[in-house]
């Protein structure tokens, strides 16, 4: 080992005391900073956190079709059904919640919480975009009936719903597991 070539560069030529323990900060270092760097580069959703993000975006979109019809010709009732979603499902709801703050904690983000609120803000804003395009009547029109299918589903089937990743709405981390895409 001492005469490798490698060796040589970093130690110099000889290879004293001091110079085997240059090369071992040296390959600590190099050791470390692959580890930090493997362990961000690597930062993605498991099936679960993919769940939990497609999960509140589901619920977010509801809350946006709820709050933008309210005040069409039916529109109370739209966001009535919005609440009845809510609640059937608060428990699933809290464990998205849950899910994706406990990813953002393991990630080193120093405040989860607020990152959730924000990721939750900017899936509400994404949804809020594609309302402005359009008129509130033809939106409330397109929009209105993923209330009543999302509060027809039992907790399993809305489970599989939000499983799936939309090729008009990815995930906002990549996603570790081979998931397919649905058209």
């Amino acid at each position: 080992m001492r005469n490798s070539p490698v060796i040589r560069i970093i130690l110099g030529s000889t290879c004293t005391g001091a110079g085997i323990k240059k090369f071992a900060k040296i390959f600590g270092a190099i050791l470390l900073f692959s580890i930090v760097g493997i362990g961000s580069a690597e930062a993605c959703y498991s099936s679960k956190e993919l769940e939990a993000e497609q999960g509140v975006r589901i619920h977010s979109e509801l809350m946006v079709i709820g709050l933008t019809c309210m005040k069409m010709p039916e529109g109370q009732k739209l966001y009535s059904k919005y609440k009845t979603f809510t609640a059937k499902n608060a428990s699933l709801i809290a464990k998205y919640e849950t899910d994706i703050i406990a990813y953002y904690g393991k990630q080193g983000v120093a405040k989860p919480e607020k990152k959730f609120h924000t990721l939750r803000t900017n899936l509400a804003n994404e949804i809020s975009r594609r309302a402005i395009k359009m008129s509130t009547l033809s939106f409330c029109k397109k929009y209105s009936s993923h209330l009543d299918r999302a509060l027809a589903m039992d907790r399993q089937k809305l489970r599989r719903w939000a499983q799936h990743v939309w090729p008009n709405q990815p995930t906002t981390e990549p996603v570790c597991v081979k998931i397919a895409k649905q058209d």
